[in-house]
């Protein structure tokens, strides 16, 4: 989007009038759909490297946040390389990484350096390094503040803002409350906390319009398709997480379609 705004810009000054706009805004569109398209050859793999080695050492970074690393976190990266289902090769990889997150002289900025010089053009990619990693340190139920405080310069490096980030955490604490269900599934919980829920799992508003709920609701699905995800370097092992989510979103999505029938 941002090259099309400026290529119309550019494209009005240089030629003037409407041609040289529509000129400008056609090479902006080249331009956003090469920053934004799919990975090739070796920088899928460069990519599937560097998001797989920042997951794992972002988990022992963030897990030792608080000065220690629990038992509860340590179960919680196992369940997720057995969800991954890696072989004992990359899962002895995995651990590495891991811990050497975990270490002190761990640099979170070179990392995310590392991160941004070689997936920084590809939004899914950045937003699901985000949404991992919140995903895994609210696993126990509960976010500190020393946690969040990582998470935070994460996304900032990612280049999301404050407010950004805040409902990042808003949406995937909500959607965390349709996992493995459906629609009019809520565990018991009061029917008013889950619409409650569901309006927050799609980041939108219940004063906000059936058009505008599908919108943000294609929107989420789309970035977590696996196709998608698989073509801009995802590691395909991670994958099925994406299609976790999906389900989540899917379920919060049906509650507020029947609510509002």
């Amino acid at each position: 989007m941002i090259g099309k705004i400026i290529g119309g810009m550019v494209g009005f000054m240089i030629m003037g009038g409407p041609f040289g706009a529509l000129l400008g805004i056609y090479l902006g569109h080249q331009f956003d759909r090469a920053r934004s398209g799919p990975i090739t050859g070796g920088q899928q793999q460069q990519a599937r490297d560097s998001f797989f080695h920042t997951v794992f050492s972002l988990l022992g970074h963030v897990a030792k946040a608080d000065g220690r690393v629990s038992s509860d976190e340590i179960a919680q990266a196992e369940a997720l390389m057995d969800k991954m289902g890696l072989d004992s090769v990359t899962r002895k990889q995995a651990i590495e990484l891991f811990k050497r997150g975990a270490k002190p002289e761990f640099s979170i900025d070179e990392t995310m350096q590392d991160f941004m010089r070689v997936c920084g053009r590809y939004s899914n990619l950045k937003q699901q390094l985000l949404n991992y990693l919140i995903a895994l340190a609210m696993a126990d139920g509960e976010l500190d503040q020393l946690e969040q405080d990582v998470l935070a310069k994460v996304a900032r490096h990612l280049g999301f803002s404050a407010a950004l980030f805040k409902q990042f955490i808003d949406m995937i604490k909500a959607q965390s409350q349709f996992r493995g269900s459906h629609a009019g599934a809520g565990g018991g919980r009061p029917f008013k906390d889950q619409l409650a829920d569901a309006y927050r799992a799609l980041g939108v508003s219940s004063e906000d319009s059936d058009s505008q709920i599908k919108r943000a609701y294609r929107k989420l699905v789309s970035q977590n398709h696996p196709d998608k995800l698989i073509g801009q370097g995802m590691p395909e092992d991670m994958v099925n997480l994406a299609t976790e989510k999906t389900q989540e979103i899917q379920a919060a999505y049906e509650l507020i379609v029947e609510h509002r029938k």
